[in-house]
């Protein structure tokens, strides 16, 4: 490597790291003050980077709000939809789809994610690209990977269903409304104890399978 090379190669992590502390920066200012109570020069002053910098690697602050909503729901979506991929092979689908809604509950109450959520609900009039984009790659792609998985299990015989995206839509929400809407209406952060997390997870799949299940 080159003296050049190797300059070039310490700008850019110099760059990365800037960039990093700017979206760490600018999603706590942003859970905490709201997008209209957010100011760039904040962001700037929490990252410890001139706000000359912060315009250098995000052109305004709708730019900085819309990756800050796409990679911390990607993040989530992510690590639910690989959940699922392993599901159609599944050679006991209750204790799969138990371990699968725990997952699920995990990563949909992280206290970020909710913080989040709640922001871009109330944002979703000036922002509605956004509001697309957290439900396409949050639940949206969560209950279209869960179909996909829902429609094998039923052809192997695993399953009894007609609508594998409606079933699909039936487990999500059996699992996940009842915290979630408390999470969301209430303004609780602090995850439910694990007992009642298990609780939920496990009267979903049995209303699930009640209806859906193999006879």
């Amino acid at each position: 490597m080159t003296d050049s090379d190797a300059t070039t190669l310490t700008g850019e992590r110099r760059s990365a790291r800037k960039r990093t502390a700017i979206l760490e920066a600018a999603t706590t200012v942003f859970l905490r003050k709201g997008y209209l109570g957010t100011s760039m020069d904040e962001i700037a002053a929490l990252a410890a980077v001139s706000k000359q910098t912060v315009y250098k690697h995000f052109a305004d602050k709708q730019r900085l709000f819309s990756e800050i909503v796409t990679s911390t729901v990607d993040e989530a979506g992510d690590r639910v939809y690989r959940a699922v991929l392993d599901l159609a092979d599944s050679g006991d689908i209750e204790a799969d789809l138990r371990e699968l809604a725990r997952r699920e509950l995990a990563l949909v109450l992280q206290p970020r994610v909710l913080q989040l959520r709640r922001l871009v609900i109330g944002e979703a009039a000036r922002f509605p690209e956004l509001g697309r984009v957290f439900y396409e790659q949050g639940p949206g792609r969560t209950i279209a990977a869960l179909a996909a998985a829902f429609e094998r299990l039923a052809a192997r015989g695993v399953l009894q269903l007609d609508d594998p995206l409606l079933a699909a839509a039936h487990f999500n929400w059996l699992v996940l409304s009842i915290p979630l809407n408390q999470a969301m209406l209430l303004g609780t952060d602090e995850p439910a104890s694990a007992a009642e997390l298990d609780r939920y997870a496990d009267a979903g799949v049995r209303v699930f399978l009640a209806a859906y299940g193999a006879r």
